[in-house]
């Protein structure tokens, strides 16, 4: 017995390059691949893309960070549009619903709809951040989450979960197989976006934190495996 009924995950730009700029065709389609075992079990799944093999930040001081949030917004665009024609590619019903409206490139996001949809087994495709600048994507996955009512969230990470200390600095960190919002926040550890940890801690969300090269992770957690580290 599974147990998430539903759950959402935070796919980082990087996932979909190989690390590099732009897409890389075969790491697109490996993510749509796992995505598809992930439905297979049962599952309901709802995907948050991040920006970042597109664009990163502002690209001089004199840019305001409204338009380079905004430019920001519209790199996960191009990257959702793209993971759900992989989805499509696969076999895997999709839907890309968008934060922004670009209503003749991507659906407006409608929560009922976006209800409808997972109820009816399909990967939801968000992008688009939360539509607003000064957000990041970590909170638009935790926004996501709660309005979708998600069991979880499942944070690819550059390391296989949170640690006391930065691992690549301190051979000696000790990584947590379980930690609280509380803890994370007072020794300021990094794990998520404040904003996205605050929220996810008002509501009670719990958040997976694993390492996105973890071999099927996700589905190794959804199985009863005990990998990455649980904060709750």
């Amino acid at each position: 017995m599974l147990d998430y009924r539903r759950i959402l995950i935070k796919i980082s730009g990087e996932a979909l390059s190989d690390g590099g700029i732009g897409i890389d065709s075969a790491s697109v389609e490996t993510v749509a691949k796992q995505l598809k075992e992930i439905v297979g079990l049962g599952v309901q799944v709802g995907v948050v893309v991040g920006g970042g093999n597109f664009w990163r930040g502002r690209t001089n001081a004199s840019m305001d960070r409204s338009t380079a949030d905004s430019i920001g917004m519209l790199a996960t665009v191009m990257n959702g549009l793209t993971l759900g024609a992989a989805l499509t590619n696969c076999g895997v019903d999709n839907r890309v619903v968008s934060a922004l409206s670009i209503d003749k490139a991507v659906e407006t996001y409608y929560l009922p709809d976006v209800e409808k949809y997972l109820n009816e087994g399909k990967i939801v495709v968000f992008v688009g951040g939360t539509g607003s600048p000064y957000f990041s994507t970590d909170t638009a996955l935790s926004l996501r989450a709660c309005e979708t009512h998600a069991d979880a969230i499942f944070y690819l990470k550059n390391i296989d979960g949170v640690y006391d200390s930065d691992p690549k600095l301190n051979p000696n960190a000790r990584k947590y197989d379980e930690i609280t919002f509380d803890k994370i926040i007072s020794d300021n550890l990094k794990a998520m976006d404040m904003t996205a940890m605050a929220m996810c801690r008002e509501y009670g969300l719990k958040v997976v934190a694993l390492g996105k090269d973890e071999p099927n992770g996700i589905l190794r957690v959804l199985k009863g495996e005990k990998i990455g580290t649980i904060i709750k």
